[in-house]
């Protein structure tokens, strides 16, 4: 009698990869890569298709223009950044002062990597022209950064927290500018206890900062 035949195993569609979706990612990649080493102008379009290995057609499908790619590279740094700071300020713990100090933490981990060449952000902006895509989505950043220091200040009972904010949002673009300008070590360092002197100086009680001495 013959076996009945095995049902044919199911198709795990999102586990596995197309190669159109690989070499989106490849491209992605490289620009990365390219875009944050040399900057936005010095890294063109042919270098990018010749070291992602992909197609030309296949890059304008997903990216007609430069801008596009740019843009999909600044909203990849956004996320990779953005998380960083959000989880420096939760390690500080629940207290919304604390965190305001402990995001700081995140210039450490920022500065010391290798081929660290400053914030995207700020080298983006000063590569585009205002009123551009790109120059607009940096703004974007900055703002959304500076609006969450905002809420995590009028959380902790500032008195003024617009001018808590700023203070701070200034001092964290000074940390990251100070990394690539001077490499100095003690920069973040610096950075986290000046933040320290200004949160407490902005409010009533002055918060319990439990990582001041690492």
């Amino acid at each position: 009698m013959t076996p009945a035949a095995s049902p044919a195993p199911a198709v795990r569609t999102a586990a596995v990869r197309t190669p159109a979706g690989q070499a989106k990612d490849k491209i992605l990649a490289t620009a990365f890569r390219l875009f944050y080493a040399h900057g936005l102008r010095a890294a063109g379009i042919d270098t990018i298709i010749a070291e992602s290995g992909v197609a030309k057609a296949t890059f304008y499908k997903y990216f007609p223009a430069k801008d596009d790619l740019i843009l999909a590279y600044l909203e990849h740094v956004d996320g990779v950044w953005t998380g960083q700071l959000h989880a420096a300020a939760e390690a500080a713990g629940p207290d919304p002062a604390a965190q305001l100090v402990g995001l700081f933490d995140a210039l450490s981990t920022a500065c010391r990597r290798d081929g660290y060449r400053g914030c995207a952000f700020i080298n983006a902006a000063a590569e585009s022209a205002s009123g551009t895509r790109v120059h607009e989505r940096t703004v974007a950043h900055k703002q959304q950064i500076l609006a969450w220091i905002r809420d995590l200040a009028d959380q902790a009972g500032a008195a003024d927290p617009d001018r808590l904010a700023r203070g701070l949002a200034l001092l964290l673009d000074g940390g990251l500018a100070s990394g690539v300008l001077d490499a100095d070590p003690a920069a973040a360092a610096v950075a986290r206890a000046t933040a320290a002197q200004l949160v407490a100086a902005a409010l009533p009680t002055p918060p319990t900062d439990t990582h001041g001495d690492d």
